[in-house]
Formats: C-alpha cells, structure tokens, sequence
C-alpha cells in the first residue's frame, strides 16, 4: 500500500512495556509485529493514522488523501506561559511528521472504494480542532458524492480548548454531514479507538450504522472522576470500557484488531452488496 504524507520518526527502544500485564515485550518481534497488541493479554497499544491504514486497506490500495493542505489558524490567539497555540501545533507536526491529528481521503476495502477519516491521538490529544472536523466532514462529502461506503476511525480526548467555541461547533457540522449522508442511504461504519470520548463520542463516532470498537478502549463522554464527583458514587471497574459499553447497547461489535479488516469487509458486503451499489450508481 503506497501512503502519502507519511512521516518518518527516531527509532524506537528495543523494550516496551504492556499497558495493561506490565511485561515487557520486544518491540518488533512481540510487539510491532502483533500489530502492536500484547500477545499474552491481549491489550491493544495506540498506533497512529498511517500504521491503521496499513491494516485496513487492502495491500495493492493507495490511500488519495483530500484537504491535505487545510492549515489551523489561531482565532483566540491563545498563548499559555511562553509558547503560543502555533508553537505548540509545530512541535507536534515535528513530533508526528501529521499537519494535523486527522487525515481523510480514499481507499480501497475488500477491493471496492471507501471515503475515510482517521484521527490520531499522537497530535495534541487527538482534540477536534476546526481541521479536524472539517476533515470529518469532507470525507463524509467524498462517500456521499462518489455513493461509496464511509469508515471514521475516531479517537479524542475532546474539545480543543485552543480554539474556543469553533471547536464545539465542529459536533453540529459533522452531525449535519452525517445527517444529510444517511438521508441519502450512505453506510457509515464507526471504528471507536482508545480513548473515544467527549465531543468526538457525542456528534460523528455515535451516529453510524455501525459502531465498532477495539477491546479494552475507553469509550464515553466525560472522565470517570468527574462523573464519580457529580453522581456521588464510584463507577463500576469496567466503566467506559468498549465492553461495558458493547453489553449496555451503545456500541455493536468489539472487534479485535487482526480481525477489524475481514470485519468491515463482511459489514460491506453485508449492508452495501456491490450489485445495489452498482444498481443505484446508475439510476
């Protein structure tokens, strides 16, 4: 699979350790290699934008990426000690070789077309800044012109306090895409990640057709110790966890990562059989 705007970082420790055993495991021949998932308890590391890709799309698919050139601004002009709000957004392009924590374009799935967006917690906490939904909303144009399925791959630690209340109008904007997009008969196949939360969980991640999510991600809409504060009482151990959500209805399929492709491919075929899809592109 060819990939644009890829960037390369330093190379990595040789050790890591399980998030979730405390073991440690080589880097590449336990760890990269299983796709960045523990094999002897099964917790799924964090990967980026690229790397998910990688899994998802077919081997001879190149991914044509939209709204490559989309640059944040700066409307507060917000400033925090020393470093202004572009200086912290250069220090995370460097870090992550990302212009932002989302990207959007094209691929194929099972070797027919789908529209994505993927966000990467990497760049700033995966926040949904004004690009970031934007991009989200210019996928979800992409597969509603092109009558193609949609795939976002969610994960956020919310709001992106940098840009005020444009951040929050990013919520109603893809909602409204969503909207018009579902209208038309689109499917869209939500892939929730670790974490899934706050605005990201209340607009575009929760209104698809589909919600997957992979073990062990946290999913909600705010931290456990702010709903424990205004509930006076302590939340279950498994709370927020894509499990407990899964039992309590909110999300439809957790899938673990080696099975998430042959997953949304059976969903495709399923729910978008490309004989209807060819019947309604040409009507």
């Amino acid at each position: 699979m060819k990939l644009l705007g890829r960037g390369s970082g330093k190379g990595p420790d040789l050790w890591v350790e399980c998030g979730g055993c405390k073991r440690m495991l080589h880097r590449r021949r336990e760890f990269e290699q299983n796709l960045h998932v523990c094999p002897r308890c099964n917790w799924h590391g964090r990967i980026g934008v690229f790397q998910r890709l990688e899994i998802l799309l077919d081997e001879e698919s190149d991914f044509e990426q939209v709204g490559q050139d989309l640059v944040t601004g700066d409307p507060l002009g917000f400033k925090r000690g020393e470093l202004s709000y572009g200086d912290h957004l250069a220090r995370y392009r460097e870090r992550t070789g990302l212009s932002e924590a989302a990207i959007a374009g094209r691929g194929l799935v099972g070797g027919r077309p789908i529209a994505l967006a993927l966000i990467d917690f990497r760049f700033l906490g995966a926040s949904m800044g004004t690009v970031v939904g934007e991009k989200v909303a210019l996928a979800i144009e992409l597969a509603e012109a092109e009558r193609i399925p949609l795939l976002i791959c969610s994960c956020s630690g919310g709001a992106r306090m940098q840009e005020g209340m444009l951040s929050l109008m990013q919520m109603a904007k893809t909602a409204a895409a969503l909207e018009r997009f579902g209208r038309g008969g689109g499917l869209y196949i939500s892939l929730m990640t670790d974490p899934t939360l706050a605005g990201v969980t209340a607009s575009f991640a929760s209104l698809a057709d589909v919600i997957v999510a992979e073990p062990g991600a946290t999913v909600g809409f705010t931290g456990r110790r702010l709903i424990e504060q205004i509930a006076k009482q302590k939340l279950p151990a498994d709370a927020q966890s894509a499990e407990f959500m899964q039992k309590r209805g909110m999300i439809d399929l957790v899938v673990p990562r080696r099975a998430q492709r042959s997953t949304i491919v059976g969903l495709l075929e399923l729910l978008a059989p490309q004989e209807k899809v060819a019947a309604e592109a040409s009507a």
